[in-house]
């Protein structure tokens, strides 16, 4: 694996370890301490944005051990990785804002970060299609 892969195989265990700390802090928070001072819809973005959270940070530890097993396709992988980090930062983190703040303006910014989880999948499939063929 060339030098710049193993950095970002590097950064990518230590980011989606971190996103994933991060989400369980925040569910239990979600869970535990926003009941009594959130509405209902707002309970909802707050579960919504850290399940997506949770199984994309999952996704981005899976990037980065693909970069380690399959090297050949590392640039490939790499570039879901950015994928599913933008999607989290965008979709998360929007909905984790609006829950907080209720700035609607927030909301646009949810389905682009959505967008780019999808983008990563995509990413992901042409990327095992070619280790397939």
């Amino acid at each position: 694996m060339e030098s710049q892969y193993k950095v970002v195989f590097g950064r990518y265990l230590l980011i989606a370890s971190g996103l994933l700390f991060l989400a369980v802090a925040l569910g239990a928070f979600g869970a535990h301490g926003l009941e009594k001072v959130f509405n209902e819809k707002q309970i909802a973005n707050w579960h919504t944005a850290n399940n997506y959270m949770v199984m994309h940070a999952f996704a981005l530890f899976v990037v980065a051990v693909l970069m380690q097993v399959l090297p050949k396709q590392a640039k490939i992988w790499q570039r879901a990785g950015l994928a599913f980090l933008l999607g989290i930062t965008l979709f998360s983190g929007s909905l984790f804002l609006w829950s907080i703040t209720l700035y609607t303006p927030l909301v646009f910014f949810t389905p682009i970060g959505g967008t780019f989880f999808l983008i990563g999948w995509a990413v992901m499939f042409w990327g095992s299609w070619k280790v397939k063929n």
